[in-house]
């Protein structure tokens, strides 16, 4: 069947997928189809969309988004899942991003005026939201802002230690998604957790 990438394709009416999208989402109903023991927990899944990243080094990463109400469903699955997309998708790494909408200030100009804007709806609220997605499953230990001398800010993040060996190839990916997503800088490491 040549459109069953549809049936993992959830976009906007009068959308259209690009090639990305479409390989990303047939990916996805292949291995619905194939594999067994990800076949119960993809049925009822779906993305939104898909974009490729450069990474430092000459390297790719795909960020696949996927329905904010399918987010804990795929973190459920998502160890096992990057790792077969990764295979498909080879020489590139892959990220699950949640699809969050971010609502502007109410304000006297627009229609917003007499709504109160949900705090998960906010810039920093969701910009926080795309940090935590893009390291999942590693857990964020601690953070630091550093402003430089010509005004512009770096975010240091700190991995748990626990992690490293599993995520330390992926440092560089993660800064390169989480600049491209929300055009702040982000460098990662790992730490120690104290107690």
């Amino acid at each position: 069947m040549a459109l069953s990438y549809r049936k993992k394709l959830s976009k906007a009416k009068g959308q259209n997928a690009d090639p990305l999208e479409q390989s990303v989402a047939q990916a996805l109903y292949d291995l619905e189809h194939s594999s067994s023991d990800l076949k119960h927990d993809l049925r009822h899944l779906n993305i939104t969309g898909a974009k490729e990243i450069d990474v430092a080094g000459g390297k790719k990463a795909v960020a696949v988004y996927v329905p904010f109400r399918q987010l804990n469903n795929y973190h459920k699955i998502q160890a096992r899942l990057v790792h077969e997309l990764e295979k498909k998708f080879s020489g590139k790494q892959v990220v699950i991003i949640g699809q969050r909408r971010i609502l502007q200030k109410p304000g006297r100009n627009n229609r917003v005026a007499h709504q109160k804007r949900p705090h998960s709806r906010t810039l920093t609220a969701v910009h926080e939201a795309i940090l935590e997605d893009t390291v999942y499953p590693a857990e964020i230990v601690g953070k630091r802002l550093r402003f430089r001398t010509d005004g512009s800010k770096l975010a240091k993040v700190f991995l748990d230690k626990k992690d490293q060996q599993s995520m330390e190839d992926k440092l560089d990916t993660f800064s390169a998604v989480y600049k491209t997503l929300t055009g702040k800088e982000a460098v990662f490491s790992f730490q120690n957790v104290r107690v």
